[in-house]
């Protein structure tokens, strides 16, 4: 009888699982789309005919999140593309490196705000139309709406950009319910505080740089192949000894790259097995993890014998 130590590599992505997670991703990204152009050109039209640069603000801020959403779009399109021969992991990491560009808009578009905001402060101005109000209630809701649905579909399809995408939404909620404060204490407290609005912008920038460290870490983390998966890591495990054949396990690598998760797993079993017998077990493994965790990509099996 042979010592088994090998090592087996799955090269196979389950195709049905990232097809349904790129179309739920999708879907999701084009409702951000559509959304985001429909909000920018009401918002503008309110602020310039409303005298509110609260939501001017508000406006650049939806017109950023298209761009960046387009941004998403074409990175879970790209991250997506099978495997090929200069890229055997396939093309996963465009998600985290798109979900950067994202941020990068949101820190743009919070300096755009902040500057305009600081000289609007400095400038006498009129009053913000009353109405402006009635603009931006239903905007509110609609955008922690848009935020919790996107966020949703992101969790389904497992899509760091998308993320970012969803927090795009968050982050333009919060710009118009500072807005809609501002505008009212200008409008309550009346001549001398005309500029409530354009600190409200101000104060939604800064809460955007916020939002941007939230959105940017877990992507750093997943370039970095940062140990975030313990959760995982259990499942993996539990799952493992279910299979025929496998004593235990010991080391279990898990990175996010896309949609996916890339495993490594050390498997123990029998020291007294042929290799053939070991081979055949570490399949069976790897069958059965991606069977039963169906967000797993490549996994490789290193089969070592029990002591």
């Amino acid at each position: 009888m042979v010592e088994t130590r090998q090592c087996l590599v799955s090269t196979e992505i389950p195709q049905q699982t990232m097809a349904t997670n790129e179309e739920t991703a999708i879907k999701a990204t084009y409702f951000s789309i559509v959304g985001n152009i429909c909000l920018a050109i009401i918002k503008v039209l309110a602020g310039i005919f409303g005298n509110s640069y609260a939501l001017i603000a508000d406006a650049i801020e939806s017109t950023t999140d298209i761009f960046s959403s387009l941004l998403v779009l074409f990175g879970i399109k790209y991250s997506n593309k099978p495997a090929d021969r200069n890229h055997p992991y396939g093309h996963g990491r465009a998600e985290p490196l798109i979900t950067f560009l994202v941020v990068a808009f949101l820190i743009t578009s919070a300096i755009i705000i902040a500057h305009e905001s600081i000289i609007n402060i400095r400038t006498p101005h009129l009053l913000p139309a009353s109405w402006t109000l009635f603009v931006l209630a239903p905007l509110i809701i609609w955008k922690e709406y848009s935020y919790r649905l996107v966020m949703k579909k992101a969790k389904e399809a497992n899509s760091s950009s998308l993320k970012a995408d969803a927090w795009h939404h968050r982050s333009d909620a919060t710009t118009s319910v500072a807005a809609f404060i501002g505008i009212s204490i200008a409008l309550y407290m009346g001549k001398g505080y005309e500029a409530a609005d354009d600190w409200a912008a101000l104060f939604a920038s800064g809460f955007i740089l916020y939002n941007c460290y939230h959105i940017f870490r877990p992507a750093l983390g997943e370039i970095m192949d940062e140990h975030l998966y313990d959760d995982l890591v259990a499942d993996i495990r539990k799952v493992s000894l279910t299979v025929d054949g496998i004593v235990g396990t010991e080391k279990c690598f898990v990175r996010k790259s896309g949609m996916l998760y890339q495993v490594d797993l050390h498997a123990t079993v029998l020291a007294d097995i042929t290799v053939k017998q070991g081979h055949d077990i570490a399949h069976d493994l790897k069958d059965t993890l991606r069977r039963e965790i169906p967000q797993l990509g490549h996994v490789l099996i290193h089969i070592e014998p029990s002591k």
